[in-house]
């Protein structure tokens, strides 16, 4: 399959997802919207992947690209494209699809168990995933689960973690394609945001807790397969 990633920051790229790409034999492309490069023609790609970022999905003054990036999130979800999102990636997708996006109560930032809802036994990419499990977390923002999806998981800090929408597409909050080196570039870009907070871990906290890479990345590779033996046939 044709991967294709929208990236919103030079530090926010596809970390662990680009390594099950490449090992799946799947090519990768990508639009640097901070670079104000343009999007490509729908015929292009077959799987969207939407990256996180710092900015607020309604900062269209401030990132004028936003505008055109919803336009075509919601192309692509109609052109039945699968679409993920992670992060801001998943908030943006929550909007296109009706579901609005606000600042969260709490920040979180470190390392949280996330646990799947009942509705998430019903989903054929969500089901075979353990039922709870650690994830890394850094945003303030949350979405409100769009009209026909699924609420899939929640936080102790966040009620809104992930959501399905017909199978193909998929929104995380929560960060599963994070390495090491991912985390080390969130401390140098966004350090700044540690601040003290109900779920705000300090930068010696998360690093201790680092191995738990190695899970999420074995979650991501279940998750991405998942969706590849559901609709991969789609697209050959």
């Amino acid at each position: 399959m044709r991967l294709h990633s929208l990236q919103h920051e030079p530090f926010e790229g596809l970390g662990n997802i680009e390594v099950w790409a490449k090992n799946r034999g799947h090519s990768i492309s990508r639009t640097l919207l901070y670079n104000n490069e343009e999007l490509p023609d729908m015929g292009d790609f077959d799987w969207l992947i939407i990256m996180g970022g710092s900015m607020n999905i309604y900062e269209e003054d401030k990132y004028p690209w936003l505008v055109q990036e919803k336009k075509f999130i919601i192309e692509a979800i109609m052109h039945k494209k699968i679409v993920l999102g992670v992060c801001l990636g998943s908030q943006l997708i929550a909007d296109a699809l009706g579901g609005k996006v606000s600042r969260n109560k709490y920040k979180e930032i470190g390392w949280f168990p996330v646990s799947f809802t009942k509705e998430a036994r019903n989903s054929q990419v969500f089901n075979t995933l353990p039922g709870r499990f650690t994830a890394f977390h850094w945003h303030g923002d949350t979405f409100r689960v769009p009209p026909g999806a699924m609420r899939i998981a929640e936080s102790e800090g966040c009620a809104s973690q992930a959501f399905d929408y017909r199978g193909r597409v998929i929104g995380l909050q929560f960060h599963l394609e994070y390495s090491k080196e991912s985390i080390n570039l969130m401390f140098q870009n966004c350090g700044s945001e540690i601040v003290d907070g109900k779920y705000i871990q300090k930068q010696d906290e998360i690093i201790s807790q680092c191995n738990n890479v190695q899970e999420t990345n074995l979650i991501l590779n279940l998750l991405l397969d998942n969706i590849e033996i559901k609709f991969g046939d789609d697209f050959n």
